[in-house]
């Protein structure tokens, strides 16, 4: 067992170097090896998941050196329900990539791997240090993904993201180095511990470095007003790429919520609850706007990335209640959001190469092939999107509406979440009427289209949002026991640092 910790890291590294050094393998070796690969972290991320949903935590220590002076990586239920999403995603966008996209430019399944590096590792590390490597091993493999297929709007939008995301990485190390200059520790158990020692003099530099690291997390989670550089770079990437950065806001969205519930948990002294002031109010602000952009975009591919920010805000209200309930709704709500953004991306992108010129745009009387079949699962889409009963996306939204019942500003909160999913609602159905209702019908090019195996990714993340209201029990009693285990950090405290820690 111990063992299988590390293996979600070192696997697609591993195999990120083979396809390297494979290069001049034919490309249906190289797909069927990077698919392998893929499907191998699902079965490990499953692994973990059965391990670490009896409530145990484990930890791998590299070199064998002892917490918190080596480097330590940690599975508890979060990081494993993280690691399955991820792998999840990461099979069906490289399967939709197989079919083209991967030799629009070089390199594309070396950096997908080193891409699924990053993330597995920024679930499992256990320190602050490495999750700002495993930052930039990500947000370097991004670069790369972003930019396949080249092209003036995808390099200008790319230019912003690389830009944008250095300035955080700068900043990340500015309050690592605070921290570690008055804690003397960057792991982040060790740092929990020492927390609530911190004196008086000390404390203002330890709250402004908490901060700092809140604004680059929510930078990378894309909350308001650090925004501006998803939707350009989102809806102008290749459609695999954007499914598969589905889960890269979810990153920044994991982070703050161990910050905000491991080093500035209840235990932290007079650092405790460091975010609660910010985090609900910045969600809702998010979740506002995001629906704004929403309603306001100009494309299908737009749309989605703006329904992307949209689910961060929806994300954070229910990290923002503070309470196991709201945790938990948010953390059904989590695996719901990634999967039909992803699925939106590759429809998107069917959709736009059957329109000709006008592609994802949202003007009518474009020509389309296969409608009925399109419409349909772009139908299923919008409602789980909406939150439209009785799929995956009515039951997280009750969920986090049910938690915030008991919460004082229950007003605010459920004026914003019912009124941006009407918001919602009115958009998608306006998108749905323009490339469907008025397009007009033409036949496929001769010679036939093949269109099942290239929507059969979409419509695997479909169904697996449709396992979430089948499984919606189990599901959650998962998500209930992994905010209960977030909401008492001693638990991860005492398993990090060596002490003991029962089922």
């Amino acid at each position: 067992m111990q063992h299988l910790v590390i293996a979600p890291v070192l696997l697609p590294l591993l195999a990120g170097i083979a396809l390297l050094l494979l290069r001049p393998l034919p490309i249906g070796w190289r797909r069927v090896l990077s698919l392998l690969a893929v499907l191998a972290q699902v079965w490990l991320a499953l692994l973990l998941l059965g391990q670490a949903g009896d409530g145990g935590i484990f930890t791998y220590a590299l070199g064998d050196w002892p917490a918190p002076y080596g480097i330590v990586l940690v599975a508890d239920r979060l990081a494993a329900g993280m690691l399955l999403i991820t792998a999840l995603l990461g099979l069906l966008a490289l399967l939709y990539a197989s079919r083209g996209t991967d030799l629009e430019g070089r390199h594309f399944h070396v950096l997908f791997q080193l891409q699924l590096f990053g993330l597995n590792g920024a679930f499992l590390t256990g320190d602050l240090f490495n999750l700002f490597v495993f930052f930039e091993i990500l947000l370097l493999a991004s670069y790369g993904l972003l930019l396949h297929g080249g092209g003036p709007e995808r390099t200008r939008a790319g230019l912003h993201f690389v830009v944008i995301n250095l300035a955080g990485s700068t900043l990340f190390l500015f309050a690592v180095g605070t921290l570690y200059g008055v804690l003397g520790t960057l792991n982040m158990a060790d740092l929990a511990r020492r927390m609530a020692q911190v004196g008086p003099a000390e404390l203002g530099l330890v709250q402004a470095a908490g901060l700092l690291l809140f604004g680059v997390f929510a930078l990378k989670a894309a909350l308001v007003p650090l925004y501006l550089w998803l939707p350009a770079a989102y809806a102008g990437t290749s459609a695999p790429v954007a499914a598969l950065f589905a889960v890269m806001t979810k990153v920044g969205v994991y982070s703050i919520v161990r910050l905000d519930t491991l080093i500035f948990g209840a235990q932290a002294g007079d650092s405790a609850h460091l975010l609660g002031d910010w985090l609900l109010p910045l969600a809702l602000l998010t979740l506002a706007i995001g629906m704004a952009g929403v309603v306001a975009s100009t494309g299908l591919r737009q749309q989605a990335a703006y329904l992307v920010i949209a689910s961060v805000g929806t994300l954070l209200i229910a990290a923002g209640l503070g309470t196991a309930g709201g945790l938990a709704a948010g953390l059904y709500y989590l695996p719901h959001t990634t999967f039909a953004a992803a699925a939106l991306f590759l429809l998107a992108d069917s959709i736009a190469r059957r329109r000709g010129k006008l592609a994802d745009r949202f003007a009518p009387d474009g020509t389309l092939s296969h409608p009925r079949l399109l419409g349909g699962l772009f139908f299923i889409t919008a409602v789980l999107i909406a939150g439209l009963p009785p799929l995956s996306g009515f039951v997280a939204k009750f969920l986090i509406l049910r938690a915030a019942l008991p919460h004082p500003d229950l007003a605010w909160i459920m004026a914003v979440v019912l009124v941006t999913s009407l918001l919602a609602l009115i958009a998608l159905a306006r998108s749905g009427s323009v490339l469907f209702y008025r397009a007009r019908v033409v036949n496929p090019p001769a010679g036939g289209e093949r269109l099942l195996p290239e929507l059969a990714p979409a419509a695997a993340l479909l169904l697996l949002c449709l396992g979430l209201v089948l499984w919606a029990g189990p599901v959650h009693e998962y998500t209930l026991r992994t905010a209960q285990q977030l909401h008492h950090p001693q638990i991860y405290i005492d398993a990090v640092l060596g002490r003991e820690v029962a089922p």
